[in-house]
């Protein structure tokens, strides 16, 4: 279906002035990936992010940081939150949900018959 990337993978996402974010996560569908490079960094959106959050990360930032990714093209941005054991799920199309501790995030119509149990993030 595409291929997983880790936080130490940049993403162009903006041109003039340059963006290049990173996500703890991020997921490429196969269609996307020749766009990946070896080298440097690759200029797309990836279609799903996932953020872990942190106790020094501030919640503006990391909302602002979301934004970027939907605004650039991702399609699904998951900010996990262990401390208050639950995730938010931001869509391309504005649309958000909570998903508590003893549920699974789902990879919705981005990844098709994926889920991750929560329980299983937390421990």
């Amino acid at each position: 279906m595409g291929a997983v990337f880790a936080q130490d993978t940049g993403f162009k996402i903006a041109a003039d002035p340059d963006t290049v974010r990173g996500a703890d996560v991020a997921f490429v569908r196969s269609e996307q990936l020749h766009r990946v490079r070896r080298q440097g960094f690759a200029e797309l959106a990836p279609d799903l992010v996932a953020e872990v959050l942190s106790p020094d990360d501030r919640p503006g930032e990391l909302l602002a940081k979301i934004a970027e990714w939907l605004g650039a093209g991702t399609r699904l941005a998951w900010v996990i939150d262990p401390q208050g054991n639950e995730a938010r799920v931001y869509r391309a199309d504005g649309s958000v949900s909570v998903v508590p501790q003893e549920k699974a995030l789902d990879g919705e119509t981005v990844v098709p018959g994926f889920n991750c149990a929560l329980e299983e993030v937390f421990r």
